[in-house]
């Protein structure tokens, strides 16, 4: 869609879909981003709507350095690995 995104098994874990916007966004469940909101709210935000009711979750890029971003990055590829290993 026009957008670079990251893949595990074919299914996207991260895009940089909202970078004009200067988010990138993280696929996680709804408990890693309550977590991840919960830690750090000024860089972590849902996304609205249901796909942030389901975990899709907003990273502001000028806001998070890179030792968060690799944990979150980590935690939305772990959660993706895992669900496509179901299918």
């Amino acid at each position: 869609m026009g957008a670079a995104d990251f893949r595990v098994n074919g299914r996207i874990f991260a895009t940089l879909a909202a970078e004009s916007r200067g988010f990138g966004n993280l696929m996680l469940s709804p408990e890693q981003q309550c977590s991840f909101v919960a830690e750090a709210p000024d860089v972590f935000v849902p996304i609205t709507g249901g796909w942030g009711r389901k975990g899709a979750t907003h990273v502001r890029l000028v806001a998070v350095d890179e030792e968060m971003l690799t944990g979150a990055m980590r935690s939305a590829w772990r959660l993706r690995r895992e669900r496509s290993r179901r299918r």
